[in-house]
């Protein structure tokens, strides 16, 4: 007879997580963002298809600008009024979902889900 607890690791196991792909260059990148909010909690904004960024992370503003450089998503940004600075981030997407992870890919990651406007 199995284990009660093995038992239940098999009829409850989580789903394998969502692969992400890597966006590989500026046109498909504008194609993902084009005519859609990215949103997680508490946060809301538009990264349009001509670099600029703006909406509302935690009920403040937030501005910027991007620009594609080297297959990264380099970026300023300024939420309610202090500047987070430059930062090139590597740009992954999966099921309607799409990931910005800092330092090329070697810092931290946000993931924001991709919503029609």
């Amino acid at each position: 007879m199995l284990p009660r607890i093995f038992l239940c690791s098999i009829l409850f196991a989580a789903p394998a997580a969502a692969e992400y792909a890597r966006v590989e260059d500026a046109q498909s990148f504008r194609a993902l963002v084009a005519g859609k909010t990215l949103t997680r909690p508490l946060v809301r904004l538009e990264v349009t298809t001509d670099g600029e960024i703006r909406g509302t992370g935690a009920a403040w503003p937030v501005e910027g600008n991007w620009v594609w450089k080297d297959g990264y998503f380099c970026r300023d940004l300024i939420w309610g009024g202090s500047d987070l600075g430059y930062n090139c981030q590597e740009v992954r997407v999966s099921d309607g979902k799409i990931r910005f992870t800092s330092d090329r890919g070697a810092g931290e990651f946000a993931d924001f889900r991709l919503r029609l406007d």
